[in-house]
């Protein structure tokens, strides 16, 4: 955030004139009347007097500098309103961005939208313009051991218990194949937690293809749908019996070797419950391969999931057919959970501020009521925390140069207050869908009270649009991202909107629409050139694919001719 002053120009309120006596007795070498002094200035004179005077004024520098930061950082902010006989008055203003002032903007922005309806040239078929001049390809099959090669005897069986969402669930899942291939373990299918949030009862068959994720995996790691005899008899038919080791999040592979290996060899089965975040993101190449394995090969959604999800794709293509097929999806977290979570406010007034109470205590049992537990929606508006509404979202694609005309998907749960946050949107782009839109209440019927299944159809619609907005973080944004990448040559095709700008942006109902545009076309270049991004050592190889799970392939281009040679070569 930069720095400004919270009192205004001082020069602009005038200053009383100073006393007689002071002004005779300074800037005598000066000729004349020297410059005059605000209230600013005198107080900060006279605390450096004082500091200088008495040196045990020191010990109250952390408090001056604790009250420095709450000026700077908005949390404390005052204007000079005015200043007469020799009285400040004072009054508390909202750092810039911290309030919703969306709809005002909207309101300003709307005829100048409109306006530009229909007028604009296909924006879809052009909308990602980085030049790439690597592309990256998928390339964990080269590493695949040739067909029929049997695998080690196995030192025992890995269960593992997934817990959360559909992509938390997912995570866990690759990440232990890569810790049963790391240990030559045999692995269990995975056990789905009930979870508390999601609620959904369903198990691994009902959401991923068993035979075909057993399948994939046959020359890596040896996975059995049930627990063998030999372990049942040995731990009394009762899984509940077999030792539940406590591992730490993120551990590396050098703990499982010395910590979890010998109890795997000793007592023949380990169980790992939860299995949430348990293996580190640096880990040696040869287990990065079985994650890409896991996640970009192995995993496809179970049969029933597949049936209606390439239905609802085609769907949108064929709703997209004045844009060669093309569509926008947008993963919208403005479910009331979320804004609850959040501690944002938006203009619902005290009857919004009384649902997110109940929705926090609903959620969250006392966890926002904790002594010391201060919350700020002004703050966490400002650093980009706050859920994007939908008319947010729909201002934000209208000034990227997406018209009425454009296709647009929204993957999201029940909205909250729906009736009344949609509504701009859906004005903004008429061609609107979501899953109850795009299926039938009959198709969508067995998938009625399973979140993960859900998710699931939402999942395949956003990874085969040609532009995928993501609004507030997660695992299923991150996923996606990663997953896309691995299918579009690198590129993630990705919007990943700077929500502190648009925070400020959106708190400015004077904002002129050239300006507005620009700031967005500049967010929508800089998601286009962070499409093609490699894995840092602390990233996630499920988000940042390159260059574990691909390879690239070279282009040589000569600025002054068409032709192209390319070559395959392994990172």
């Amino acid at each position: 955030m930069h720095g400004y002053s919270r009192l205004g120009n001082p020069r602009a309120a005038g200053s009383p004139p100073s006393s007689p006596r002071c002004r005779h007795g300074r800037n005598k070498n000066a000729g004349g009347r020297g410059p005059k002094q605000s209230i600013v200035e005198k107080v900060v004179v006279l605390l450096i007097s004082v500091v200088f005077k008495r040196r045990g004024v020191l010990l109250f520098a952390p408090l001056l500098y604790i009250s420095g930061m709450l000026l700077y950082m908005g949390s404390v902010s005052f204007d000079v309103v005015s200043l007469k006989n020799a009285v400040v008055v004072v009054s508390k203003r909202s750092p810039p961005g911290s309030l919703y002032r969306s709809p005002q903007v909207f309101q300003k922005l709307w005829p100048y939208m409109q306006a530009e309806s229909n007028h604009t040239h296909n924006f879809l078929m052009t909308v990602w313009n980085s030049k790439v001049h690597q592309v990256w390809k998928p390339c964990i099959s080269e590493d695949t051991p040739k067909e029929g090669t049997a695998l080690p005897k196995s030192n025992g069986l890995f269960i593992i218990e997934a817990n959360g969402g559909l992509n938390q669930q997912r995570l866990s899942i690759c990440d232990a194949v890569a810790v049963a291939g790391l240990l030559n373990a045999t692995l269990l299918i995975p056990i789905f937690h009930l979870n508390s949030v999601w609620r959904d009862s369903s198990h691994f068959g009902n959401i991923f293809d068993e035979d075909f994720f057993i399948h994939a995996l046959r020359n890596h790691v040896n996975v059995v749908r049930e627990l063998p005899g030999d372990i049942l008899e040995r731990f009394d038919n009762n899984i509940s019996n077999i030792v539940n080791l406590r591992v730490k999040g993120w551990s590396s592979p050098a703990y499982y070797l010395q910590k979890v290996l010998p109890k795997l060899e000793k007592m023949g089965a380990v169980r790992i419950a939860p299995f949430s975040n348990r293996l580190a993101h640096a880990v040696p190449s040869n287990v990065q391969r079985l994650r890409c394995l896991a996640n970009f090969e192995a995993l496809r959604f179970s049969n029933s999931i597949r049936i209606l999800a390439d239905k609802m794709v085609d769907r949108m293509i064929k709703s997209s057919s004045h844009s060669g097929g093309k569509y926008v999806s947008v993963h919208l977290r403005f479910e009331e959970d979320m804004v609850a979570f959040s501690c944002c406010e938006y203009d619902g007034g005290e009857e919004e501020k009384r649902e997110m109470d109940i929705a926090r205590e609903r959620g969250w049992r006392g966890k926002f009521r904790r002594r010391g537990r201060v919350i700020r929606p002004g703050a966490n508006r400002v650093d980009g925390k706050c859920p994007l509404t939908p008319l947010e979202v729909g201002m934000m694609l209208r000034g990227m140069g997406f018209d009425n005309t454009t296709s647009v998907y929204i993957a999201a749960g029940k909205i909250y207050k729906a009736e009344k946050y949609m509504a701009p949107l859906k004005q903004m782009f008429p061609r609107l869908e979501m899953k109850d839109t795009l299926a039938t209440a009959e198709e969508l019927a067995p998938f009625q009270g399973h979140l993960s299944r859900l998710a699931a159809l939402d999942y395949t619609v956003c990874l085969h649009s040609e532009v995928f907005v993501t609004t507030q973080g997660g695992n299923f944004p991150h996923f996606l991202m990663g997953h896309r990448r691995y299918l579009y040559g690198g590129h993630s095709k990705t919007i990943n909107p700077d929500k502190r700008k648009l925070a400020l942006l959106f708190d400015n109902p004077s904002i002129r629409w050239e300006d507005f545009k620009r700031q967005m076309q500049d967010m929508l270049r800089h998601s286009d050139q962070k499409g093609v991004e490699l894995k840092k050592p602390s990233s996630s190889l499920y988000t940042f694919p390159m260059p574990d799970c691909m390879c690239k392939e070279a282009e040589a281009r000569n600025e002054n001719s068409n032709t192209t040679n390319k070559t395959d070569f392994n990172p």
